[in-house]
C-alpha cells in the first residue's frame, strides 16, 4: 500500500510523472527503425477477403511480378492495376521498387485488394517515413468485409425465398 496517494497534490504529481513517461514513450514510436533482410527487402503480408498475399519489394526500376507474371498479365483489368499502383502513388515513391508477390485464395479482386495492403506494410517497413501518408490513405488498414454468410431457411445470405399465399 506504499503506492497510495492521500492528497490532490500527490495525485497530480503522479499524474505530471506518468505524462512524461508517456511522451518518452510516444517519442519511442516515432522514431521506427526499417526492418529488412539480409537481400535489403522488406516483407509483409496483405489480406483481403479470402486472398493472402506475400509480398517483397526492394528498390528497383518498378517491376511488378505477382505469381511469376507480370501484373499487367496478372491483373489484365486496368481498374485492378490502379489498385496496385496506389500505394507507389499515395507515398510518392512510383518506378522506385520492385515488387515479387505471391498471392492465394480468393477472386482478383480481393487478391488485387491484398496485394496492395501488402505493399502498403512493405513499403512503411522499408521506410517509416512513408507510413504517415499510407496510413492516412486508409492503406495499411485490412478491409475487415466478407462476404456474409448463408442462413438457414433463405434462398442466400438474406434473400427469402419467393412468398406464396396459397
Amino acid at each position: 500500500m506504499a503506492d497510495q496517494v492521500n492528497s490532490l497534490e500527490e495525485l497530480g504529481q503522479v499524474a505530471e510523472g506518468t505524462g512524461a513517461a508517456e511522451a518518452v514513450v510516444t517519442e519511442e514510436l516515432i522514431n521506427r527503425e526499417p526492418v529488412r533482410d539480409e537481400l535489403g527487402r522488406a516483407y509483409a503480408t496483405g489480406k483481403r477477403k479470402d486472398a493472402v498475399a506475400r509480398v517483397w519489394i526492394k528498390p528497383g526500376s518498378g517491376k511488378v511480378s505477382v505469381n511469376g507474371k507480370e501484373m499487367d498479365a496478372y491483373f489484365a483489368r486496368p481498374v485492378l492495376q490502379m489498385i496496385l499502383r496506389q500505394p507507389f502513388t499515395v507515398a510518392g515513391v512510383e518506378g522506385q521498387f520492385d515488387v515479387q508477390a505471391t498471392v492465394k485464395g480468393g477472386g482478383l479482386s480481393g487478391q488485387a485488394g491484398a496485394v496492395k495492403h501488402g505493399i502498403s506494410k512493405a513499403l512503411q517497413l522499408y521506410d517509416p517515413s512513408l507510413r504517415a501518408p499510407l496510413k492516412a490513405a486508409g492503406f495499411l488498414t485490412r478491409d475487415a468485409r466478407v462476404v456474409e454468410r448463408k442462413k438457414y431457411g433463405k434462398a442466400k445470405a438474406r434473400k427469402s425465398f419467393q412468398f406464396s399465399k396459397r
